[in-house]
């Protein structure tokens, strides 16, 4: 028995499932093609969530800035605005009038006509001041495309309102087109006579003085030296 066996052979056992040769064939390339384009895709949302997320933050940072813009331009409209309308009425109830006294001798109401600078300095100077009056109202809103800080905003508003003020004055009042002399009517007692946009432009730059000493910039970014 064992001889015929020998010479007869054992049969092939088939072998196991686990030991199974890896397959190949055009189904293992179409398993393989989809795990890679499954790949794709994933690595595709990832970069989609990636790119919405920056496309969020920059229109989050947008919507801020153009909000600092609103401030900026509300408070120069409003500062703008008082100065204009108090000139009206100092032209057309003070000027050429004895002057109205608040405060005693302290604080008086005087309407002049100031052809210089702030508090009636540089007389001599009036188309310079104009033109230096220009430039500050171009460069602020230059600076106002990158403005995301609110006190800064306020500060540019102050100064922006005063300088059109000023402006107005010079371009549209007597004696001629920038050289027109700016109507002053706060006077305090022992100080030159002044406006409300001459004030406005002394308090927005006390407030960027303020900002640049805490190390704000008008970006909104704090910086310490």
């Amino acid at each position: 028995m064992a001889e015929a066996e020998r010479i007869i052979g054992t049969p092939d056992i088939p072998e196991t499932a686990g030991d199974e040769p890896e397959q190949s064939g055009p189904d293992s390339e179409k398993t393989a093609a989809a795990e890679q384009d499954g790949q794709q895709a994933e690595a595709g949302a990832e970069g989609a969530t990636a790119a919405d997320g920056a496309t969020a933050a920059e229109g989050a940072a947008a919507d801020k800035g153009k909000r600092k813009i609103a401030v900026l331009f509300a408070v120069a409209v409003v500062a703008y605005a008082f100065d204009l309308i108090s000139k009206m009425i100092v032209v057309a109830k003070l000027e050429h009038h004895e002057p109205i006294e608040l405060v005693g001798d302290w604080l008086r109401l005087s309407a002049i006509r100031n052809a210089g600078a702030a508090f009636g300095f540089g007389e001599a100077f009036t188309i310079i001041f104009t033109c230096i009056a220009a430039a500050v109202i171009v460069v602020i809103a230059r600076l106002a495309r990158k403005l995301y800080s609110l006190p800064w905003a306020i500060a540019l508003g102050l100064l922006l309102g005063g300088a059109l003020g000023n402006l107005t004055d010079r371009l549209f009042r007597a004696p001629g087109v920038f050289e027109g002399a700016v109507v002053d009517f706060i006077a305090p007692k022992g100080f030159a006579v002044f406006n409300l946009a001459d004030s406005a432009i002394v308090c927005g730059g006390i407030l960027i003085v303020l900002l640049s000493f805490r190390g704000l910039d008008p970006d909104g970014t704090v910086h310490k030296d």
